[in-house]
């Protein structure tokens, strides 16, 4: 009989890296991802957005508890501050994709990472979305991301080589700066 043994880096399970690689490798369908939030208006500015079950393969997939995402605008924007704003969540789902890809490709590689630390920022002009100025996007202008790893034994090269994992395989990162079709949709409530 023949042992196996279970390898984690990063926190990662390597070997089911490797099994979910060679499985899309072999049948691409299963690679094919469906994910999708359900949100409701609460009052102003807040809404709660719970995550709802996903497509994985084909096949839905639900989620180990209800996970409920809450948006507000802080009193500046005229909101009671309850949650982070939408922009704020953009941030927050940029750096923790950014860090997620880098840690699961480095843990395929075998790269040990002892800590990852990200710091965003996102410049916002608000006569954009005011109408005050139609040449102004609504949305951000820029986004500064600036990622600190420890990570023993590496050298710069391979430092930079690790963290440029992060940009290259994240899917949050390839549809803020290649941008994705959104179909938009208005429906009366009955």
């Amino acid at each position: 009989m023949q042992e196996t043994l279970s390898t984690t880096t990063n926190g990662v399970e390597v070997a089911r890296i490797h099994e979910t690689i060679a499985a899309v490798k072999e049948n691409p369908q299963s690679g094919k991802f469906n994910f999708r939030i359900q949100n409701r208006w609460l009052n102003g500015g807040e809404n709660l957005s719970e995550v709802r079950p996903f497509y994985a393969g084909g096949k839905l997939t639900k989620h180990k508890t209800k996970l409920v995402l809450s948006a507000d605008e802080p009193e500046i924007l005229l909101g009671t501050d309850n949650g982070a704003n939408p922009v704020e969540h953009l941030l927050h789902a940029l750096a923790s994709c950014v860090t997620t890809s880098m840690v699961y490709h480095a843990a395929a590689r075998g790269i040990a990472i002892e800590q990852v630390e990200s710091t965003l920022e996102g410049d916002l002009d608000l006569r954009g979305f005011l109408g005050l100025a139609p040449q102004i996007r609504n949305g951000y202008q820029n986004i500064r991301l600036t990622v600190r790893v420890k990570a023993s034994g590496l050298t710069d090269e391979e430092l930079r080589d690790l963290t440029a994992l992060g940009p290259r395989f994240s899917p949050v990162y390839d549809s803020i700066t290649r941008g994705v079709p959104v179909e938009f949709v208005a429906e009366r409530i009955a």
